[in-house]
């Protein structure tokens, strides 16, 4: 299968100072795809890069072989859905509106189709955020926040799915319904890419971790391979433990 994605001896720097370097990677559907790694490691710029919302890096990115940057920008989000951290919205738009902003790149008129709404309805159920529809974005709770944001990328309807830390502001049932979620889609076939925190989620739900620190790539396989003990202490310099988790792997557990 054509990777959807080839990455290319790709680097970063901000103000002179590099964020990534000699990133070579491939990643094809379908799948979930975690990038892990702590603070300043350039997961987040390297799913801009993705998202193809950095510019001035070094290498190249290609989807589906043609350079992110070269893309007609409604084609590309057609194909591509972002979820950031968080969205900050100024004016007063339903919870719902915002979730139709996700259709922009289908729109064919000045009025929404069937299609739109059916698709809108869609996320906004398998979001769990159908009760507050109807209320002001602005006046949601964070993790309603993030679930209405996540909705709207549904709603584009994409074949990859970019998420920077889904789970901000979720109590752990809904993370746990998230990463379920974006596990189901992933199955169905799509690309997921997701950057995260919590190494448990990533043990639990992904296909494939990919381990970052200083910008370099220090892991790339399966979560049983990529999160070993040793592993995760060089990278993230904190000595762990491997306990066994009901229906087979393993939880980890912080600390001698």
């Amino acid at each position: 299968m054509k990777p959807a994605y080839q990455l290319r001896e790709v680097g970063m720097a901000y103000d002179g100072c590099p964020v990534l370097s000699g990133v070579s990677l491939e990643i094809a559907p379908p799948g979930l795809v975690a990038i892990v790694g702590p603070n300043g490691a350039g997961k987040s710029t390297l799913l801009g890069i993705l998202a193809a919302m950095r510019h001035g890096y070094t290498g190249e990115c290609l989807l589906d072989g043609r350079r992110v940057e070269s893309w007609p920008r409604r084609d590309f989000a057609r194909r591509v859905s972002l979820v950031p951290q968080s969205l900050r919205l100024d004016f007063p738009f339903t919870a719902e509106q915002v979730v139709f902003m996700g259709r922009t790149p289908h729109a064919g008129g000045l009025f929404d189709s069937g299609r739109d709404h059916q698709a809108v309805e869609d996320a906004l159920r398998r979001t769990d955020a159908l009760v507050f529809r109807n209320r002001d974005f602005r006046a949601l709770s964070g993790g309603e926040r993030q679930r209405v944001v996540l909705a709207s990328a549904l709603a584009q309807e994409p074949s990859v799915l970019l998420l920077d830390e889904p789970t901000t502001f979720l109590d752990i049932e809904h993370q746990l319904a998230i990463y379920g979620l974006l596990r189901e889609l992933a199955a169905s076939g799509l690309l997921v890419v997701t950057v995260t925190h919590d190494l448990n989620l990533a043990a639990a739900f992904a296909d494939r971790v990919i381990a970052l620190r200083h910008g370099r790539v220090l892991a790339d396989a399966a979560p049983s391979d990529a999160l070993q003990p040793s592993r995760i202490e060089e990278i993230f310099h904190v000595r762990v433990q491997l306990l066994p988790r009901p229906g087979g792997g393993h939880w980890i557990a912080y600390g001698d």
